[in-house]
């Protein structure tokens, strides 16, 4: 197996922590350990208390995959394996997949939505929404990119780096083509609950489709990527197990104070869900006026859900060059969207954490710099 190395990783990994400013973060304000254990019911805080460092069950703590699967209105504890995001991606595709398959992906994506099918010789064709209509999906063109090959479609809902969301009705089609196909479903569904909307969340795609496979988990939409818990959810019984089984090759088991830790957000879900939301929704029409400011700068298309988006800077040939000066003159990081292997003229914009004012007040002064 040969895989490209992750563009959008190895940014990170010069910039995310010499940068004092991060506006390009995908995830929401993170909480510190005294404010999780605080919202602990009495038996995941004693789970806390005597909990000791040794290792944990491979498939992940009944009680923590009894408490996810009641997120979803069709899973059992048994349909659940816990493990990192990134993870769970690697080791789903190499469970299901093998070379000379199809995968279609929504594009720009999460590398490695796409690039670890590559890795394993299939061939990966594109779903790219319309910039124009709003970053729209059109459902149409990912049924003319299937063939009778395609083993697997990837979807990304809330979209990373847009934040575009389809309607419920748009959502179910997808499911209803790969189903008359008999096409697994790969849902990326790491920013649910972040819809700005109230009712846009869409139904998990493990609870609409046997052969669908749901991915979520605590980094995004939580703000407790420190963690490293997430899960894969299906019904797809062989599916799971044979996951579960390439997992004794990497991590084995997780972390037991992220699976106690973990827990305690899971059950506290509401509460943190909904303090996110409020300031996801609060920053956004921060970054609307900021926008509006700034038109001879930018061309938003407004995100439906996440904490991201991803506006075009017309007025910039190279947003790679712009975003690395940037980031060097003021110590703001943005990220270019060569890092998502998308050209060279838009920028993702992280807007979940509680410092946006301050960030974007300093990134204003920047451009009127530029403009002056």
């Amino acid at each position: 197996m040969e895989i490209k190395p992750f563009a959008l990783e190895r940014y990170f990994a010069r910039y995310e922590f010499s940068a004092r400013y991060l506006l390009s973060s995908s995830d929401c304000e993170s909480m510190s350990l005294g404010e999780l254990l605080a919202l602990a019911d009495p038996e995941a805080y004693q789970l806390w208390l005597e909990m000791k460092f040794g290792y944990t069950e491979s498939q992940g703590h009944p009680l923590l995959r009894g408490s996810i699967a009641e997120t979803y209105s069709q899973m059992a504890a048994d349909d659940i394996l816990v493990l990192v995001p990134e993870e769970g991606i690697f080791l789903l595709m190499h469970a299901l997949l093998k070379p000379g398959d199809h995968v279609v992906c929504t594009f720009p994506a999460y590398q490695s939505l796409f690039e670890v099918a590559r890795s394993i010789g299939c061939q990966v064709d594109t779903w790219e929404p319309l910039e124009k209509q709003g970053w729209v999906f059109d459902v149409g063109q990912l049924e003319r990119r299937l063939r009778s090959s395609t083993k697997l479609v990837v979807v990304n809902f809330p979209h990373n780096p847009t934040g575009f969301v389809p309607s419920q009705a748009e959502y179910e089609r997808i499911v209803e083509i790969v189903r008359e196909r008999g096409i697994h479903l790969l849902s990326d569904e790491m920013y649910r609950y972040l819809e700005i909307e109230p009712g846009a969340t869409l139904p998990a795609g493990c609870d609409l489709y046997e052969k669908a496979i749901s991915l979520a988990g605590l980094s995004k939409s939580y703000g407790l990527p420190g963690l490293r818990i997430g899960w894969i959810a299906t019904r797809d019984t062989d599916l799971l197990q044979h996951t579960a089984l390439l997992k004794d090759y990497t991590t084995i088991c997780s972390s037991a104070p992220s699976e106690v830790l973990a827990l305690i957000a899971v059950r506290a879900r509401h509460k943190i869900l909904e303090q996110q939301l409020k300031r996801v929704r609060a920053n956004l029409s921060q970054l609307d006026a900021f926008f509006a400011r700034n038109r001879d700068h930018f061309v938003p298309n407004r995100p439906l859900g996440g904490s991201i988006c991803f506006p075009r800077m017309p007025g910039v040939p190279d947003t790679d060059h712009f975003c690395r000066q940037l980031v060097e003159r003021t110590g703001i990081m943005l990220v270019p969207s060569k890092m998502f292997q998308y050209g060279d003229q838009h920028v993702r914009i992280g807007f979940g954490r509680q410092d946006l004012t301050d960030v974007l007040d300093r990134f204003e002064r920047y451009l009127a710099t530029l403009s002056g």
